[in-house]
């Protein structure tokens, strides 16, 4: 199983916060941002990542992070997304250090409480196609929304008016190599991009897609000012109770 943290975009709902940084390198309470997902990555016993980014502030990336000895990685590689092309194009640029492994991607604003262990586990042992994390929220037409039957999903609505459940999916998704060949024949959305959700879909189609729903706090700590201030408060939180 191999890792894929994804840390580009442009940051633009952080700004002015971003308009030197990519907002990856932000603070969250005591650390960066990035060092979250990366964080949970290793806590799953995952030792081969690749972190995805791009911008002009590539380099702080490797500066900060290194070989990723510090988080008990074997290997940490980079790779430069060239444009602002979607989530899955940055996915397709990991091809060739996936090759024919399972991986994990991970959003790098995301912030988890639980453990991604079990939830790795529990893909490790699924017999073929996708696995994404669910969390119940109060404000579902936020997000794409999840219905399901057991574990495997049997709908995804993007921000549907009138949602059939409470279950938002969020930014961590584990697939085989499936997912390649799918991207292979993306065409890009109306936002000219290749979208995430179009791979979810098509493991949806083949009735392989399953969901573990995510009990603990979560946090989007790129999607706004306010958002950003929440996760640092909720961290410290998290590590006050964690050190008590």
């Amino acid at each position: 199983m191999k890792g894929v943290v994804l840390a580009g975009g442009l940051g633009t709902r952080l700004r002015p916060l971003t308009s030197i940084t990519n907002k990856h390198l932000l603070p969250v309470y005591d650390q960066p941002m990035i060092f979250y997902p990366l964080q949970k990555l290793a806590e799953a016993g995952i030792r081969d990542v690749m972190l995805i980014t791009g911008g002009n502030s590539a380099g702080d990336f490797l500066r900060l992070l290194g070989d990723g000895s510090d988080f008990g990685f074997r290997t940490l590689n980079y790779a430069y997304q060239v444009k602002e092309g979607g989530i899955a194009e940055a996915i397709g640029l990991t091809r060739t250090f996936i090759g024919g492994d399972r991986f994990v991607v991970i959003l790098g604003d995301n912030i988890l409480e639980d453990s991604l262990k079990p939830r790795v586990d529990a893909f490790r042992e699924q017999r073929e196609g996708a696995r994404i994390l669910l969390k119940v929220v109060d404000n579902p037409s936020d997000y794409g929304v999840a219905e399901l039957d057991g574990t495997r999903v049997v709908s995804i609505e993007e921000k549907p008016a009138r949602p059939k459940s409470r279950y938002a999916v969020i930014g961590v998704y584990m697939y085989d190599s499936f997912a390649f060949e799918v991207i292979d024949r993306l065409e890009p959305s109306a936002r000219g991009e290749l979208e995430v959700t179009d791979i979810n879909n098509a493991y949806l189609e083949n009735g392989t897609l399953h969901a573990d729903i995510v009990k603990g706090w979560w946090a989007d700590s790129g999607s706004s000012i306010d958002g950003l201030l929440q996760a640092g408060i909720k961290a410290r939180q998290l590590r006050v109770e964690e050190g008590s």
